[in-house]
């Protein structure tokens, strides 16, 4: 049987199937506006859409998948009449093209767990990306290659919102019992990277396997010792868990069984807004022929890309594959983690630079999936913005939180995991008037953490959040360890640190079903005399 037919997609004059990075890079320059940046990489510009678009992602209401979703602003319900129209859509419009690019390939490193994905592009440019993105199979298992699920990716079609039953012109649409991901109207790549992910962690959880939105290093010195960096954008995940001295196992995605670690993917996704090679040379040296690059700005003579330069958008990305990272873990699988960190960037000013948490207190701080932004301002200083997203990353999680919440609860206890809360944001005051936590002490708590030499601390207990926090650390100026020490004006700080615990609270009552002693594990504010 052709590669399409079994998708309705006919008569396409050339089917191409798993073509090499240099021939797939070549294609796109002669069929797509995009050029080649001088260190050799593929820069394409994705139009309208610079990053993920939520309101058009929708998961198909299927008999056997609904009752299992917990549906909401995130996980957001489509007809299978309207699945239907789409899909007939995608495959009447991929037919009339005169080619057409496929992709099999794997996520998940641990075989047991791996799913065979078949990726099917209108561009050489996003099939490149997804080579990047996913396990690369041998040439043995591509001879005998047969995929459990299908992203099929047409951004030139336009959709009828009316027609169609979406919100725009754009829809990204899974369906479970079909194993298929419709992607029409946007050319963002990551739409297809994170809708694989949702997939995944729908799947892994049925089989005790759970799916986790975090980094993951290795010791290299041979013990295996594996540490899992949990975080939303901006805290610093990618940046504190690419280390020269720990082996990458993967920057974004992976799965926790009874196994150990697995990277789910065969790539990174990395952020090139202000990137350099003096702060992270690992990412910078990988932007090279073979990576694809969206929304940079490059001069015109010279096609020097200015990372720094936002006017196409702030989320500038490259995508390459793992290999491209020279102290890279393959395959990307690891024992067990000793230690977890989860990362925020805290712009109130008030939570530690670290603290030991409680599995309780592991599963809350988990759950809450915490960071601030900084707010705009026009006139003086806004108060910052809290952001939560469930189990840092909840617009990937299909099932309820408290399954994956209960997964990490049981695996943290069973492995006798650490787990540490590090705020990467400010400190001795909230944004404008103290500092932001300088890397170099991040730095040296991370390595504290993930060397086992934190542990074994002495720690006391601040009042407002209940959280155990070291008197000393290697490396690092005791004076900032307790934050409320580190502030001048102490009590604007218990102000301060009360308004977030009681921001928290508050978002913590939108999860019904946790148990008791994970609610109370949660800030309780203080007030002092």
């Amino acid at each position: 049987m052709d590669l399409l037919t079994k998708y309705n997609i006919k008569n396409v004059k050339n089917v191409y199937r798993n073509l090499c990075p240099a021939t797939l890079v070549e294609h796109a320059l002669k069929t797509e506006p995009c050029k080649l940046m001088c260190n050799g990489a593929l820069l394409v510009e994705t139009g309208k859409y610079t990053g993920r678009s939520p309101k058009d992602r929708f998961i198909v209401d299927e008999a056997g998948v609904s009752d299992k979703i917990a549906w909401g602003k995130e996980n957001v319900k489509i007809s299978e009449s309207s699945f239907d129209i789409v899909y007939k859509k995608i495959s009447e419009y991929l037919s009339d093209r005169e080619r057409v690019y496929v992709f099999d390939g794997f996520a998940g490193a641990d075989e047991k767990y791996s799913l065979p994905i078949r990726v099917i592009n209108e561009y050489a440019s996003q099939n490149l990306f997804m080579h990047n993105m996913l396990i690369r199979p041998t040439k043995e298992q591509l001879k005998n290659f047969d995929e459990k699920f299908t992203v099929i990716c047409a951004p030139g079609l336009k959709l009828d919102p009316k027609e169609c039953g979406t919100n725009s012109e754009a829809a990204i649409i899974i369906s479970f019992n079909h194993k298929l991901v419709l992607i029409a109207g946007s050319k963002y790549s990551g739409e297809m990277k994170k809708s694989v992910f949702s997939v995944m962690n729908y799947i892994l959880p049925l089989s005790g396997v759970l799916g986790m939105h975090c980094s993951a290093n290795m010791a290299l010195d041979g013990s295996g010792d594996t540490a899992l960096f949990f975080g939303l954008s901006g805290t610093g995940k990618t940046t504190l868990s690419a280390d020269p001295n720990r082996g990458l196992i993967g920057d974004d995605e992976h799965g926790w069984s009874d196994n150990g670690i697995f990277n789910i993917e065969g790539g990174c996704y990395a952020k090139c807004i202000n990137l350099s090679k003096e702060g992270e040379p690992e990412i910078y040296n990988a932007i090279r022929h073979g990576s694809v690059v969206e929304n940079v700005v490059v001069n015109d003579e010279t096609r020097e890309p200015d990372y720094t330069d936002k006017t196409l958008t702030e989320n500038t990305r490259v995508s390459y594959p793992i290999d491209f990272i020279p102290n890279k873990v393959v395959p990307g699988k690891g024992k067990h983690p000793r230690t977890i960190v989860f990362l925020s960037a805290d712009a109130f000013g008030v939570l530690p630079p670290v603290a030991k948490l409680t599995k309780e207190q592991a599963m809350y701080y988990f759950v809450s999936g915490y960071t601030s932004k900084v707010a705009g301002t026009e006139r003086g200083i806004v108060d910052p913005v809290c952001t939560f997203s469930t189990c840092f990353g909840s617009p990937f999680l299909p099932l309820g939180s408290e399954v994956y919440a209960s997964m990490l609860g049981k695996k943290i206890e069973q492995f006798g995991t650490d787990v540490y809360l590090i705020n990467t944001g400010w400190t001795g005051g909230q944004y404008g008037v103290g500092s932001r936590m300088s890397l170099k002490a991040t730095r040296a708590i991370v390595t504290a953490a993930v060397s086992g030499d934190l542990a074994k601390s002495e720690y006391e207990k601040e009042p407002f959040f209940g959280l155990n926090i070291p008197k000393s650390c290697k490396d690092v100026d005791p004076a900032i360890l307790n934050p409320r020490n580190a502030w001048k004006d102490k009590a604007e700080y218990d102000k301060t640190a009360n308004k977030l615990a009681g921001l928290f609270n508050e978002n913590f009552k939108k999860y019904h079903d946790m148990p008791k002693e994970i609610v109370e594990a949660g800030p309780k504010g203080n007030k002092r005399d």
